[in-house]
């Protein structure tokens, strides 16, 4: 067989289908397999809606890569007609030195980002839906904000295909290899492709398609839940309420919304980085008693409209975790026809836009602008993919 195309891209959620967008606005002649339908509900690119933030609590070296990222956003949104953006401000809550707050003014202050902080006082007076204790402080910045996931991934691939993308959805992989030639030759249950290049934004699944890696990778259940806040709702409506993401004790942390439009309707919250670990096969989809009553419990005195609201629905996702919780980017050390493009460590999808250009310079060029040098693969194998 020779080769078909330029570049194939394995899995098209968040960092699929903007990469294949991305490639395919740069003439690349993309081939990209899913083994779902697009913006499905089995991996970690669904849920309505994502979290967006400069003041970046993780690590101040991804705030470059954000403020590309909301350009880039704003740009998909222009160019698909679609809405895939909403600002709402945010709000990161908890002790003075808490990684959430304190972590987030590092950020804020390293790169001058627009931000403010709050007291107890002054966060129940501006935001009254929220019951903060007496020792909590609050960085707010007006730039926080939702990206809306399904509406997002649909967004690029439709991009994508008015490039010229040939996309299959319900197609598995089953293996890759290399070819005697330096490209690639992918397998699926419907048949075998080649290209000069290959992108791997498997999530979950990148574990095995990088098996001879031996990658430290391990996924991880998270519960998502959307409430009916009890008495006036317009306290939790997005020109009212911010995004937040909350740290307790023990540094266990939960995040929230407005009500958004859609379906399901109400208060989505959710613990983060929480949950057992799983696997595609193993994830337990139904959600109990005891986890509901467990979130309840931490938004009681935090949040209580929400904790005494009715439970209208609730999804389970799956983070895919490196040891360091920071992402995968990088060229395979034994294959640079070959990108590594995920996992994101269950923060990474506000960064899909962004994400997407740096995996089409990887592919086109072997080397990108952006800092990336955190995400390399040499820090697990000791291998680089430069």
């Amino acid at each position: 067989m020779g080769t078909t195309y330029d570049v194939i891209v394995l899995g098209l959620g968040a960092m699929g289908s903007t990469t294949a967008y991305q490639l395919a606005a740069r003439g690349q002649r993309v081939l990209g397999l899913e083994q779902f339908l697009p913006a499905h509900d089995q991996g970690s690119s669904h849920g309505q809606s994502r979290i967006i933030r400069l003041a970046y609590l993780e690590d101040p070296g991804y705030v470059p890569l954000l403020l590309r990222a909301y350009e880039l956003w704003e740009s998909a949104e222009r160019e698909s007609g679609d809405k895939l953006l909403t600002l709402t401000g945010g709000l990161m809550l908890g002790l003075a030195n808490s990684r959430v707050f304190s972590g987030s003014v590092r950020s804020a202050n390293q790169y001058n980002l627009e931000f403010e902080i709050l007291d107890s006082t002054e966060i129940n007076r501006r935001f009254p839906q929220f019951t903060p204790g007496t020792n909590i402080k609050a960085l707010y910045e007006p730039r926080g904000g939702v990206v809306y996931p399904e509406a997002s991934i649909n967004a690029h691939l439709k991009l994508a295909a008015a490039h010229g993308a040939e996309l299959h959805y319900e197609e598995t992989v089953l293996e890759w290899e290399a070819t005697p030639a330096g490209g690639v030759r992918v397998t699926t249950d419907r048949g075998s492709y080649e290209a000069e290049r290959l992108v791997v934004t498997a999530g979950v699944w990148a574990g095995r398609l990088l098996a001879d890696l031996k990658l430290p990778l391990h996924a991880q259940r998270n519960v998502l839940y959307w409430f009916e806040p009890t008495g006036d709702p317009a306290p939790f409506h997005p020109d009212r309420c911010p995004i937040y993401i909350w740290e307790g004790e023990e540094r266990m942390s939960f995040y929230g919304f407005p009500m958004l439009p859609g379906t399901p309707y109400g208060v989505k919250v959710a613990f983060h980085n929480f949950g057992p670990e799983c696997t595609p096969e193993t994830i337990d989809r139904q959600v109990h008693d005891e986890e509901v009553a467990r979130i309840r419990g931490w938004m009681a005195e935090r949040v209580p409209a929400v904790a005494q609201g009715k439970l209208l629905a609730t999804s389970t996702c799956m983070y895919t975790l490196t040891p360091d919780q920071h992402f995968l980017m990088d060229l395979h050390p034994h294959y640079p026809q070959v990108v590594i493009g995920s996992p994101c460590s269950g923060h990474g999808f506000k960064f899909a836009s962004v994400v997407g250009e740096i995996l089409a310079d990887l592919s086109i060029n072997g080397a990108t602008r952006h800092p990336i040098d955190m995400f390399r693969v040499a820090r697990f194998t000791g291998e680089s993919g430069q």
